[in-house]
C-alpha cells in the first residue's frame, strides 16, 4: 500500500494542439488505484539536451513524436528502455527499421489482400565511391514499361519508405510511368496496383486496442478529409471487424502502440494500401471532430501503461503470427485468429477494466473540458501554426463547432 507518482513524458514536435488538452485533462484526473496502490500522475515535456548513458530517465511512459526523424530523441529513448525500464509509444527499433515496404512484405505473408506492388531501383545515384563499379557489375539494365504493364493501369508510384504523400503518383498508362520514375531523382519507389474502382475509403486508428474508423476522402481539402460520419453509416459490423483486427494486427506485430491503417473497399474486400503510419497526424486542424477521441484514447492508454507498469517488449514476437498463416483456413479465419492474439498482446481485457474501474471519468471530464475556453485556445494557436492570418479566427472557429458537434453526440 503505498501513494505514488507516475511521470509521463511528452516528446513533442510540431504538436501543439493535442499535448494542451492532454496535460489539462490530466490535471483534472483524480488518482487511480491499482494493486493496492494510490496512483496519481504527472506530465512533463522532453527537453533535448545532452545526456550521460548512466544518467536515469525519470520518466515511466513517453509519447514520442520524434523518433521517426530525430536520431537524438530516439537513442535517448532506446537507452532509456533497455536501462530504465522506459515504455515507450511507439517501439522505436522498429520505427527505425520498418518502413512501408517491410509493413507491406509481412502483411503479404499473413494473407492480407496488399494490392500487387514492386520495388523499382533508383533512377538516379548519390555519387559514392564505389557506385559505378557496383552498378556496371551488378545492376541491370530493366524494362520499365514492361514492369507497368504486367502490373497493370492505373497505378500508384510512391517511395517505399513513405513521408507523408510526399513523392505519390497516380500513373495512368505507360508515358506517365516513364515520366514520374525520370522525375523520382534518388529515390526508392514502389508501384502498387490500384483499387479501382471502390467504394469506401476507410482510415482505421489504433491507439492500443482502441479504434476508431473514419471515412476518408482523399480528394477533399485537408480540414474535410476526415468525414464527420458515424461507423455505423458506413460500416456494417462484419466491415467494422475486419479493419478492426487488421489493424491491431498490424500494430501488435510491429510493436506499434500507436498508428493508423488506410484501407479501400472494392468488391467486399478491404485492402490495406497504407499502414506504416507510427507517427500519425494528431492535430485538430485534420481531425476536428475526431480529435477528443484522439485525445482520450492518448490519455487513456497513457495513464494505464504508467499505473501497470506495462513491460516495453524490446523484441519483436512474430512466430505466432506466421504460424496461424501455415494453417489451412480461408483468411477471414486467420485475420480473426491474427486478431484474437493481437487484443492479447495489447492486455485489452485487462486495459477495458482498468479504464471501466479507474478511468471512469475521463469521458465525462473530456466532454466537459473541451467546452472550455482552454480548448478552444488549444485550438486556435494550431490554427495560427498552419493557416494564414486572415484565416485564422473562422477556421477556429469551424473546428471548435465541430468538436462542440462531437460533445453534443456523446
Amino acid at each position: 500500500m503505498a501513494t505514488l507518482t507516475r511521470n509521463i513524458g511528452l516528446s513533442l514536435g510540431a504538436d501543439i494542439c493535442w499535448p494542451l488538452c492532454f496535460e489539462h485533462i490530466i490535471k483534472r484526473m483524480k488518482p487511480v488505484t491499482y494493486q493496492g496502490d494510490t496512483i496519481s500522475f504527472a506530465v512533463e515535456r522532453v527537453t533535448i539536451e545532452p545526456y550521460a548513458l548512466a544518467q536515469p530517465v525519470k520518466y515511466d511512459v513517453v509519447i514520442d513524436r520524434l523518433t521517426h526523424w530525430y536520431d537524438t530523441t530516439r537513442e535517448w529513448i532506446k537507452k532509456g528502455v533497455l536501462m530504465d525500464g522506459l515504455y515507450v509509444f511507439n517501439n522505436p527499433w522498429s520505427v527505425q527499421s520498418m518502413e512501408k515496404h517491410t509493413s507491406y512484405a509481412a502483411m503479404t505473408a499473413l494473407g492480407m489482400p496488399i494490392p500487387e506492388t514492386w520495388m523499382v531501383p533508383p533512377k538516379a545515384y548519390e555519387a559514392l565511391p564505389d557506385l559505378k563499379p557496383t552498378l556496371k557489375q551488378y545492376a541491370r539494365l530493366f524494362d520499365l514499361a514492361a514492369v507497368g504493364k504486367k502490373i497493370g493501369y492505373p497505378l500508384f508510384m510512391k517511395p517505399y519508405d513513405g513521408g507523408g504523400w510526399k513523392g505519390v503518383t497516380r500513373i495512368k498508362d505507360e508515358a506517365a510511368l516513364k515520366k514520374a520514375y525520370d522525375e523520382s531523382g534518388t529515390m526508392v519507389m514502389h508501384l502498387q496496383k490500384a483499387v479501382e474502382p471502390f467504394d469506401r475509403f476507410v482510415r482505421t486508428i489504433g491507439f492500443g486496442p482502441q479504434t476508431r474508423s473514419v471515412l476518408y476522402d482523399p480528394d477533399a481539402p485537408l480540414h474535410d478529409r476526415y468525414t464527420m460520419k458515424k461507423e455505423d453509416e458506413f460500416l456494417g459490423a462484419e466491415d467494422r471487424q475486419v479493419l478492426v483486427d487488421t489493424t491491431l494486427t498490424i500494430n501488435a506485430f510491429f510493436g506499434w502502440d500507436f498508428n493508423s491503417c488506410e484501407a479501400l473497399r472494392k468488391d467486399g474486400v478491404w485492402y490495406p494500401i497504407d499502414f506504416a503510419n507510427p507517427c500519425p497526424d494528431s492535430q485538430v486542424t485534420s481531425l476536428h471532430y475526431h480529435f477528443p477521441w484522439l485525445v482520450k484514447a492518448y490519455l487513456k492508454w497513457a495513464m494505464f501503461c504508467a499505473a501497470t507498469k506495462r513491460p516495453m517488449r524490446k523484441a519483436f514476437e512474430w512466430d505466432p503470427y506466421y504460424a496461424i498463416a501455415r494453417r489451412d483456413l480461408p483468411y477471414k479465419e486467420k485475420l480473426k485468429l491474427y486478431g484474437a492474439h493481437a487484443r492479447a498482446v495489447l492486455e485489452a481485457d485487462k486495459f477495458d477494466e482498468f479504464c471501466k474501474t479507474q478511468l471512469k471519468d475521463v469521458d465525462a471530464l473530456a466532454a466537459e473540458f473541451f467546452g472550455t475556453p482552454e480548448a478552444k485556445e488549444s485550438v486556435r494557436l494550431k490554427t495560427a501554426a498552419l493557416f494564414p492570418a486572415h484565416e485564422v479566427a473562422p477556421f477556429t472557429e469551424l473546428f471548435f463547432k465541430r468538436i462542440q458537434q462531437w460533445r453534443a453526440d456523446q
